[in-house]
Order: C-alpha cells, then sequence, then structure tokens
C-alpha cells in the first residue's frame, strides 16, 4: 500500500513538474526585440530589375541592392558614423537617392548611386536644414523634385535637383504659407495647400504658366487632403471631411474646388490610407482602421490580386510597399500583432509569391501575445477604444499592468506588431493602450473633443481606463505602471503627479514637461502650425494658467513614485537644460528617478547599443518597482 502511494506521488509529481514547464513562458532575450532589424524599407528598381534595402553594417544601416535575375547581393554604402534615412528612394533612370541625417553638426548629405558604374557621389551637401522628396518625373528622369528650408528655416521652397550633376534650380519660392505641393503626371505641381495655422486652403493653377487661385477655404477642423489628378479633366482625387464627420474618399474638380462625388466613406471610422496607381491614374483601394485594419477595393483586378496574395499568406495583414513602372512587380510587407513581418516579391503577371526576408527571425509568433481590441465608456459617456495585451499561461486575471499612452495627442494606437509591447508581455505584464479623445481616425466629433483637453478630459481617458482595469479584475491595483514617449511621456508624467494612488512608477521616453518651452521653442519647420497648436492645446499668453497648471517642470512636489527617463541630447523638439534641472528638482525633493541622455541621439534611438540599454534598464527598473518574476 505504501508502495502503491509512493508511485502516485511520484507520478504526480512528474506530471505537475511537466505540467509546469509546459506552462512556463520563455524570457525572450532583449535584443531579440530591439535589434536593428535584418532587412528593412525594401525598394524594387523602376525597370524591376534590382530591389534594394536597408541592412546593418557596423552598427549602421547602410544600403544595400540585390540582382532579381542571379540573386547577387551588392553593398552600395559603408558608413560607419550614420545610418542611411529610411526615405530612400529610386530615380526613372536607376539611381539610387538616399541621404545620412549627420546629427553631430545637425546637417544633411544627399548622395546618388549609379548601378551602372556601381559608383557613389554627393549630390547635396547642407546645415542645419531639412529635405524631402516631392516628386520624381518619368519625361525627366535625371531630375527629382525637392522641399528644403535652406532659404528661410521657417518655410520650404521646392527646387529641381539634377541627381546626376548635382545642379539645383528653384522652382517654386514659398511665399510664406505654402505647406504641401501636389504634381500632376507629368511632374508639374500643380496644386497646393496653404495655412496660416488655423485656416487652410488649396490653391490650383491649371498650368506652370499661370499664377495659383485658391478654390477650397476650410477651418482647421476640416480637412481637404489631395491625392492625385484623376487624368480626367482637371479633376483630383482627395480625402475630406468636409459636411461630413467621417473623412471619406472623394474626386473634387480642381477648377472651382467642388466636390464632384463621394468615391468610398465608412460610418465607423476615418478612411486614412488608399493605393493609387500611376499608371492608370486610379485609386485601387482605401483602408481605414476600426479595431483592426479595413480595405475597400476599386479595382477589381488588384482585388483578385490580393486575393491570390492572401491564400498563401492567411492571417497576415498585407501591404505594398513599392511597385516598379510596369505595376507588375510588388514588394509586399506582411505582419500581425505577433509577427513584425516579412517582405515579399509579388509578379502580377504570373501569381509568384517570393520570400525576400524577414524584418526579424529571432522572434517566434507563436511565443508572442495577442492584441485585443477592447473598448469602454469615460466618466461623461464617451466610447473610449483601445487594445489589451495579456500576457502567455494559464492567468486570467489580478496582472500586473503597464498603461502606454500613445504619442501625439492626434495620433492613435492601431493593431499590430509593437516591439515594446511584446517584450513586455513576454516579462508578465499586461499592456494596456487608449485612444483617448483626439485620438485620429475616429471621425471629427472624436478629434474635436480633445481640443485643449490635453491636460483634462484626455487624461480622465487614460484614468478611466485604469479604473476599468481594475474594475474588471485584469489588474493588481498594487501593480500598475505608466510607460510613454514625448506627449505619452507627458501623460505618464502627469498620471503620476495628479493620480499617485493609481500608478507604482513611471517609465518615460523623451517626455514633454513644459508646454510653455515646448511651443515657444518650436523649430522654425513648425511654426507655421502653431496657431492651429493654440487652438488645439493651448496658447502660452492667453492659456498660461492651464498650460502651467498640468506642465509637470512646475509640479515636482507631487511626484513621489520611482521615475526613469531616457532622453537624446539632439532631439530638436527637447529642452535639455530643462529636462537636467527637473531631474535634479525631483532628486532634490528625494524622488527615485534613474536619468539616462544620451549624446548623438535624437528622440528615437538609433544605435542598437543605446537601445539594448534602455531596455534592459527598463526591465530592472520595472521588475523592482512592480515585483514581477517572470
Amino acid at each position: 500500500m505504501l508502495g502503491r502511494v509512493r508511485f502516485f506521488l511520484i507520478v504526480s509529481c512528474i506530471i505537475a513538474f511537466f505540467s509546469c514547464n509546459r506552462n512556463k513562458v520563455r524570457q525572450i532575450p532583449i535584443i531579440d526585440f530591439f535589434k536593428t532589424p535584418e532587412r528593412s524599407f525594401y525598394r524594387i528598381s523602376p525597370d524591376g530589375k534590382y530591389v534594394s534595402y536597408l541592412k546593418p553594417f557596423k552598427d549602421k544601416q547602410n544600403i544595400f541592392i540585390q540582382s532579381l535575375a542571379d540573386g547577387k547581393e551588392r553593398m552600395v554604402t559603408q558608413f560607419e558614423d550614420y545610418s542611411i534615412r529610411g526615405d530612400y528612394f529610386w530615380t526613372y533612370n536607376n539611381q539610387l537617392v538616399f541621404s545620412q541625417d549627420l546629427i553631430a553638426t545637425d546637417s544633411v548629405k544627399m548622395y546618388a548611386f549609379d548601378v551602372a558604374t556601381n559608383k557613389s557621389r554627393i549630390i547635396l551637401s547642407l546645415g542645419n536644414v531639412r529635405i524631402g522628396l516631392v516628386n520624381r518625373n518619368r519625361q525627366q528622369p535625371d531630375i527629382i523634385t525637392i522641399k528644403t528650408n535652406e532659404r528661410d528655416p521657417g518655410n520650404f521652397d521646392v527646387y529641381r535637383l539634377n541627381v546626376k550633376t548635382g545642379e539645383m534650380k528653384t522652382y517654386l519660392l514659398n511665399p510664406g504659407n505654402i505647406t504641401e505641393w501636389f504634381a500632376d503626371a507629368d511632374g508639374r505641381i500643380r496644386l497646393e495647400r496653404a495655412s496660416d495655422g488655423v485656416n487652410e486652403t488649396i490653391l490650383f493653377r491649371p498650368d506652370e504658366d499661370k499664377p495659383f487661385k485658391p478654390i477650397i477655404e476650410n477651418n482647421f477642423k476640416n480637412a481637404v487632403k489631395p491625392i492625385a489628378f484623376t487624368g480626367v479633366k482637371n479633376y483630383f482625387y482627395a480625402l475630406s471631411n468636409v459636411n461630413r464627420d467621417k473623412m471619406a474618399l472623394v474626386e473634387i474638380n480642381a477648377e472651382d474646388g467642388k466636390e464632384e462625388r463621394t468615391i468610398f466613406s465608412c460610418s465607423k471610422a476615418d478612411i486614412t490610407s488608399f493605393e493609387y496607381s500611376k499608371n492608370k491614374h486610379r485609386i485601387e483601394f482605401t483602408g481605414w482602421d476600426e479595431s483592426m485594419p479595413r480595405k475597400h477595393f476599386l479595382a477589381p483586378d488588384v482585388e483578385q490580386m490580393y486575393q491570390t496574395i492572401q491564400q498563401q499568406l492567411k492571417g497576415n495583414e498585407v501591404r505594398v510597399v513599392d511597385r516598379d513602372s510596369s505595376e507588375n512587380k510588388f514588394i509586399l510587407n506582411t505582419y500581425t500583432d505577433r509577427n513584425p513581418g516579412s517582405y515579399y516579391l509579388f509578379e502580377k503577371n504570373s501569381g509568384k509569391l517570393t520570400k525576400l526576408s524577414d524584418i526579424n527571425s529571432s522572434l517566434v509568433p507563436a511565443e508572442l501575445c495577442a492584441m485585443k481590441p477592447i473598448s469602454y465608456h469615460a466618466r461623461d459617456g464617451l466610447l473610449i477604444n483601445g487594445y489589451l495585451t495579456l500576457p502567455r499561461g494559464d492567468k486570467s486575471e489580478n496582472y500586473p499592468v503597464v498603461v502606454m499612452p500613445h504619442d501625439g495627442p492626434w495620433g492613435r494606437d492601431t493593431w499590430g506588431y509593437d516591439d515594446q509591447v511584446q517584450f513586455l508581455a513576454n516579462r508578465g505584464y499586461a499592456v494596456f493602450q487608449v485612444n483617448y479623445r483626439g485620438s485620429t481616425g475616429y471621425g471629427k466629433a472624436f478629434r474635436s473633443a480633445g481640443y485643449k483637453q490635453v491636460g483634462g478630459k484626455i487624461q480622465d481617458d487614460i484614468t478611466d481606463g485604469v479604473h476599468w482595469l481594475i474594475d474588471t479584475k485584469v489588474a493588481n491595483p498594487k501593480k500598475i505602471a505608466i510607460f510613454g514617449g514625448r506627449f505619452g511621456g507627458f501623460s505618464a508624467l502627469y498620471g503620476v503627479s495628479f493620480h499617485p494612488e493609481l500608478y507604482s512608477c513611471a517609465v518615460v521616453q523623451y517626455g514633454l514637461i513644459n508646454f510653455f518651452t515646448y511651443i515657444k521653442d518650436a523649430p522654425p519647420f513648425v511654426k507655421p502650425y502653431l496657431k492651429m497648436t493654440y487652438e488645439m492645446v493651448g496658447n502660452p499668453e492667453t492659456d498660461a494658467d492651464q498650460l502651467r497648471a498640468i506642465s509637470p517642470v512646475f509640479h515636482t512636489d507631487k511626484i513621489k513614485v520611482p521615475l526613469i527617463i531616457f532622453q537624446g541630447a539632439k532631439d530638436q523638439r527637447a529642452n535639455i537644460s530643462e529636462l537636467n534641472q527637473f531631474v535634479r528638482e525631483l532628486r532634490k525633493r528625494n524622488v527615485d528617478v534613474k536619468y539616462f541622455l544620451k549624446p548623438n541621439e535624437r528622440a528615437y534611438f538609433r544605435s542598437e547599443h543605446n537601445r539594448m540599454e534602455m531596455y534592459a534598464e527598463i526591465e530592472k527598473f520595472l521588475d523592482k518597482n512592480m515585483r514581477v518574476k517572470p
């Protein structure tokens, strides 16, 4: 009898051992979440013969190209000082144009690489400016249209740049209020958007010999966003919420600015994305985000193409990131909430799908966590949407929670892969993301409800969400942290200042600590939007009391819980001396503050070494202050 009891005890122990090991979650190394992508920012050459991509070389992103004929890879750049920016592009004459942000000197260098000669050359070198592509022209493949604020830091002018000679000619000088330009199929700019900071105007000219004339005028609460000319008369496609709550895809007559027709709208969300064919001058589909990404196809052949792709990539969201000139070869990017994704080449004529690379092959989707849409009602009855990511395992309630308010305030969180969310969930935390009032994508009324509420109802929505987590027993009320960057960093500091009973600690990445200096010290290129900022956030002159009441820099006496702060010294939106003083004041008051200021970094830490250090410190900080054992 005793032997039989002993036998059952041994069997029970073995079963328990294997059960525990089966339910145990593997702690994924930090580097597997935050390392530089193996390959990213894929592009295809206009002739369809090459794909290009960024790939790490000595901790910096460099450009490589691969021949689609024989699969041979070629290294285009070997920079060890600064990475190539992700906004590089091909010209129609098989030149690769790319640039470096030289952070230490606040300057930019633009290069061109000729595939035929295998040589690179500098075509532009400017100090303390911003550069952006406006248009590429098939009729003049050596010429690209760019914008730069070299002449006036507060305004962008438009130039025609010869990528072979480096010659730059003025095309359009900015009178002081133009913020965006739109070209026709021949590369001629015939639409402009102007703003005085509060009111926006769309201007049109029938040809380059005529002056621009206003055709549409709106208050900033309404918006018309031109996309491209339709190829019929002077009509153009646009996204518009004029005379409606939700942004819709419309067609507008540029002669008089009148809306000819609504092409597609959704009653539940703003139309926010689209796919446009330059060859056929048509919108192929539109996209929007409800709780999950959605598409509506306008071209049957493209819908069939996507159905063919989805059959081979079931369960994945698919995005077209580039296409060749013939629109036969497409670069696709796929992802899920538990997979950072992969790149594929799709050949429309044959239906052939070829995998190019994974973004991060170290991660196993089955080990990661599902991002689930949630909703709750704020204290005034407004419906708030968001996402909740729970750790894997058998536990169903009483989680330690990390609240992650998004940057913005006029941005939003969407369903998909998020490296920070997955890292935290892997460490045993439930992660809560809130699309508070003011967030984009939910219509004009919802966005407007956030105006001048950055320290009011927006923060109430976050607080109400935390209480909802507690009331539904998702959250352990004694183990809640708040974590954010820029405006999300402000929300984190606001939370621990004004609701100290809710939070155990806060993680702040390049946080906003003073609305006065953030608005007054805005870089010159942000100045055209200041009046709108006054309307949406607050005016430092007329709303001084309100901004002082919410800015964390004035409330160091209210913060009691531990903080960890990360900041890049070259962040153009940060006042570093003020942040240093803020940390000193907190430490004088015996607040436990860990502070990491990194030279030669802007807001986002580009150095892989710095990112690894940051998340290792975050892990230790949360473990210490939330007492979580993975």
